[in-house]
């Protein structure tokens, strides 16, 4: 008898731990971090809802037509608010990119591309050196 109810308290708490673990997940808002090139980028993102300097992916290599998902948090009306910058990885013609993504709904996707100049400044640009 004791071991009926152990098998049907198992039973019940299972789905509940699944649903559980679920929610914890959902706290924050997914965004997908997409690279819509052909050429392999070095991607940082940060969540502008934490603060300027809260980096949630590192330098990470984003091979092209690539998506990450990521987790970020929500701000008071709860949206998501994330800047990034990307370097090309190829180092002989380097290419890099930066924007601004504000009132991400959860579920959205943020592209990424390195496409544009790197600043004059900085002709040796690597994706640790071109910070906003």
């Amino acid at each position: 008898m004791n071991r009926k109810l152990g098998l049907a308290v198992l039973a019940g708490a299972i789905p509940l731990l699944l649903l559980g673990s679920a929610a914890l997940g959902g706290e924050g808002i997914q965004v997908s971090i997409t690279n819509d090139g052909t050429d392999d980028i070095l991607v940082t993102v940060y969540d502008m809802t934490v603060g300027p300097n809260a980096v949630v992916l590192s330098h990470a290599r984003i091979n092209g037509f690539t998506t990450v998902p990521l987790s970020v948090a929500p701000d008071a009306t709860g949206h998501a608010n994330v800047s990034w910058t990307a370097v090309t990885t190829d180092p002989n013609g380097r290419k890099c990119g930066h924007a601004d993504h504000l009132g991400l709904s959860d579920s959205a996707s943020v592209t990424v591309r390195a496409d544009s100049n790197c600043p004059a400044s900085r002709p040796g640009s690597t994706a640790a050196s071109f910070e906003q």
